[in-house]
């Protein structure tokens, strides 16, 4: 019967190979045409690939996380038979054995991409904690002591605290030997407790483990004040999104001299102005403070086009755009996305906010397109409220500046008359640039551009 391979397809400029992030099908299953086959991955986007034919999938490229060049074989798709047999060997015949997993089911097919990884195994392990310094110092001074024999407990009567009952104990083995310094011994002596209904968290019992016998009582399920459980080792492999965000961040501090410049902005005025446009929105979105430090931006860079830019180190080009391509930083279940907001310089603070809207909600449903990801001239990264006090942002390689709006906060300031005070919002601003292409001079001064603009939010709405 025919054969029909589907070779990788040229999927986008530039692109030498791609990731398998998902496979759709297994060996042995019955595939239509136009049915999705897998989903490849290449430059943060994720593209499907759907089979040209109808056929029985005889061979697989690889596993998840495999590369695949762009042109090699994907797919073998046997072609002119009818249902699938379910007896029937897919790697049968003259078929070359597929490079999937050893028992030949292949990755199973739906689910999330991480659903279709096979993580390693887990181990766990409990660290014993770290001895108490008083009482190894003791320990050291006097070798031995702690292999004496349990102390047998003294009269109730002496017990400054009150004993947890008899019968909560376990039954302690009578040859027993309890590992404990003689300053634990001796309270344990004092408080009439015998250390071998005690549990110790480490080698030994301390201070520490008899404090807690005394609050909880010898059923246990207590843990030592002072002292954090473990929990299991996870073997997870870096594939997909996640990868992809390794290598970018790792190529970008490879290559790029970073240097960040952070300022603060009041941005009182700015926040009253915001509040009175979402009183008067009507059926326009909501707005945050991004669409304005957005509009900000814009405003402020014709002035300072070193940072509107893209470097090519290979060919030591830096083009300066005459538009600003805005990147905003978006977070997704898969990981960091950059999508691009185009023209930015040409939209107003509602159409920016809607566009914002637009490209999260596609980054974080999976919608995003590679034409939404590529091109940026300068990116916007903001955590919200989780802004922080100040950040140091990665750039965004091949741009040369990336900046980011911290959390604002509320604090008061001196007015500049005499001794008087004002409530004041303010927001530190911070900005990390490409040193091989702008001045350290240059970033200042285009953050204290944009903090007018911030200032005086009015700006934003004059020609």
């Amino acid at each position: 019967m025919a054969r029909f391979t589907f070779r990788l397809p040229d999927i986008g400029e530039g692109i030498a190979e791609a990731e398998i992030v998902a496979w759709h099908v297994k060996l042995g299953d019955r595939v239509e045409e136009d049915q999705n086959l897998a989903d490849m991955m290449t430059d943060k986007a994720t593209v499907e690939m759907e089979s040209p034919v109808s056929g029985t999938v005889v061979e697989l490229a690889g596993e998840v996380g495999d590369q695949v060049a762009i042109g090699s074989a994907l797919v073998v798709i046997e072609t002119g038979i009818g249902e699938a047999d379910p007896g029937l060997d897919p790697a049968g015949g003259s078929a070359t054995a597929p490079s999937s997993p050893s028992d030949g089911a292949g990755p199973p097919a739906g689910g999330s991409a991480a659903e279709r990884s096979n993580p390693s195994d887990v181990t766990s392990a409990d660290a014993a904690p770290a001895p108490g310094q008083g009482e190894d110092q003791f320990e050291a001074e006097n070798p031995g002591v702690e292999e004496a024999e349990a102390v047998a407990p003294a009269s109730p009567a002496k017990s400054a605290t009150p004993v947890p009952a008899a019968s909560a104990q376990p039954a302690a083995t009578p040859a027993a030997k309890v590992l404990a310094s003689p300053a634990v011994r001796a309270r344990a002596k004092e408080l009439g407790v015998d250390l071998a209904h005690v549990q110790a968290e480490g080698d030994r019992v301390r201070h520490a483990d008899l404090d807690a016998y005394l609050r909880y009582g010898a059923d246990q399920g207590y843990s030592a004040p002072g002292r954090a459980r473990g929990w299991e080792d996870q073997s997870i492999r870096v594939i997909g999104m996640r990868r992809r965000i390794a290598e970018n961040m790792a190529a970008a501090k490879r290559h790029i001299p970073h240097f960040t410049y952070v300022d603060e902005a009041d941005v009182t005025e700015l926040e009253r102005v915001r509040a009175q446009l979402n009183d008067n929105r009507g059926d326009r979105p909501k707005l945050t403070l991004l669409p304005l430090f957005m509009a900000a931006l814009c405003r402020a860079l014709p002035d300072f086009p070193m940072l509107n830019a893209r470097y090519d180190d290979e060919a030591g080009v830096v083009t300066r755009s005459g538009r600003v391509h805005l990147g905003m930083a978006t977070q997704t279940d898969a990981g960091l996305t950059v999508p691009v907001i185009r023209d930015a310089q040409d939209r107003n603070v509602w159409q920016l906010a809607a566009e914002i809207a637009r490209l999260a909600d596609a980054a974080r449903t999976g919608r995003i397109t590679s034409a939404d990801l590529s091109g940026g001239t300068i990116t916007v990264t903001s955590l919200g409220p989780l802004g922080g006090i100040a950040t140091t942002p990665v750039i965004n390689r091949p741009e040369v500046a990336i900046v980011g709006p911290n959390k604002v906060v509320e604090r008061p300031v001196f007015t500049g008359r005499g001794d008087e005070i004002r409530r004041a919002k303010l927001m530190n601003v911070s900005i990390s640039c490409d040193h091989r292409v702008v001045d350290g001079w240059d970033a200042a001064s285009f953050v204290q551009r944009l903090k007018t603009f911030l200032e005086t939010p009015v700006l934003l709405f004059a020609d």
